[in-house]
């Protein structure tokens, strides 16, 4: 029985200039690192090969992670014609002929692998326009993304679509492409050991990016063995993946939330320093922080909106960078004052009553009289003006007639909050004993 994962037909072998990353391309899916979830045996993508057969499938994950290759070697695999196309180089005119073309060929009894290159580009109704010839078998379709599916992609197009996520390239992966271009080569890369795991983290999971790196390191002559410093001043690091208006952006900004809210200011600033290091707006990030300090602490610890504030007029004063160590400030605090989010429930809880109850009118003793006729009809009689009373409480009723008193804010024992229910409980025992009385 022949190789699925070995076909004859593969591509040619790249022409001796061609860049690294092409010379080390996997000519098999065996050869992938990085994605034996995928394309191991027991892979969505291994048990489609070995029963060859193919459904349409999109490839979400970072860039440099084998989704091209895959697709490539994917076609192969299965017995079918590859038809690359990239999203942001073509448009209606193009699908067109290529739907055409692929039609033609399966008169002939040739399938198509449709590979569409950052597919998310692509708008709605382009989008729209696969669904026929992938609903009639013209084409089999393989999309490529770094970005969510679920956000990107119409649902039409994903209910006819499987999701794989690809991973992030980690160490173990990325060691054995620098074994593969030392093997190519027939020579060690010029760094020692530490310098070595510093290349290995400056690609930041691309394997792309590494091999490019490799060759730039292979083409200068480096008499001795580079250490961490020699390799930083000749090489740069990776630019770190984050689009403000993409998922990198949300997932760190919901991660340092959580981080916060979890009491972890190690982890808080580390997620902190991952978004204004990528380039993130500063206002946002404070914008974020003041929202976190009236819904995850609020009473608990009224100062920690103070501390927010203050950062983002200190900020505004000192700009970047050196503004920024107030919002390391303001990013500190959060995370170690007393966490409360019972403000931020009292709101949701009255919100809805008062939508509920409509437009019920307050009691009339606690009404303003302006006028003698509203005086007369009893606007503001009998109301007990609590300064006169000899605790300053006069425990009156101020709930409408037709609504039975309700309980918002439940201070939690916590910080500040603690206090503040040692109060509301003591005006809750004078109320009910005056009432009583």
């Amino acid at each position: 029985m022949a190789d699925l994962f070995a076909p004859d037909d593969l591509p040619a072998t790249p022409p001796a200039d061609a860049p690294l990353a092409d010379k080390l391309r996997p000519r098999t899916l065996a050869d992938v690192v990085g994605q034996d979830h995928l394309t191991g045996p027991d892979g969505a993508i291994g048990r489609m090969v070995a029963a060859g057969r193919l459904s349409s499938i999109i490839l979400w994950g970072p860039p440099g992670t084998g989704k091209t290759t895959i697709s490539r070697l994917l076609a192969h695999a299965v017995g079918m014609r590859f038809e690359p196309i990239s999203a942001v180089f073509s448009g209606v005119a193009d699908l067109k002929k290529v739907f055409a073309t692929a039609r033609e060929h399966a008169r002939r009894g040739e399938k198509t692998l449709l590979f569409v290159d950052e597919i998310h580009r692509f708008n709605r109704a382009q989008q729209d326009s696969f669904l026929p010839f992938v609903e009639d078998g013209t084409v089999t379709l393989v999309g490529a993304t770094t970005e969510n599916p679920s956000f990107e992609l119409n649902a039409a197009l994903l209910s006819r679509a499987q999701v794989l996520i690809l991973r992030r390239l980690d160490a173990g992966a990325l060691e054995q492409l620098l074994d593969r271009a030392e093997a190519l080569t027939g020579r060690p890369l010029p760094l020692d050991p530490a310098a070595r795991e510093a290349l290995l983290a400056s690609a930041d999971g691309d394997g792309r990016f590494l091999l490019n790196q490799v060759e730039t390191l292979y083409s200068i002559a480096i008499p001795e063995p580079l250490d961490p410093a020699g390799l930083s001043a000749l090489l740069h690091r990776r630019v770190a993946v984050y689009d403000k208006d993409r998922e990198g952006h949300y997932n760190l900004i919901s991660a340092l939330h959580k981080s916060l809210r979890g009491s972890d200011p190690q982890a808080a600033l580390y997620y902190l320093a991952r978004m204004l290091t990528a380039g993130e707006e500063p206002l946002y990030v404070l914008r974020r922080l003041v929202r976190f300090a009236t819904e995850d602490i609020g009473l608990a610890d009224p100062q920690a909106l103070v501390q927010c504030l203050a950062a983002k007029d200190t900020y505004e004063f000192l700009g970047s960078p050196e503004g920024e160590l107030a919002i390391v400030q303001a990013c500190l605090y959060c995370a170690t004052a007393p966490k409360s989010n019972a403000a931020y429930a009292a709101m949701k809880s009255a919100w809805k009553s008062a939508r509920d109850t409509g437009s019920l009118m307050p009691p009339q003793n606690i009404l303003n009289a302006p006028t003698k006729l509203m005086k007369t009809i009893g606007y503001g009689k009998g109301y007990h003006y609590d300064h006169d009373a000899a605790d300053g409480f006069s425990g009156d009723d101020y709930w409408p007639e037709e609504m039975q008193p309700q309980t918002f804010y439940a201070p939690t024992d916590r910080g500040f909050e603690a206090r503040i229910a040692e109060r509301i409980a003591y005006w809750n025992r004078l109320r009910t004993e005056r009432n009583a009385s």
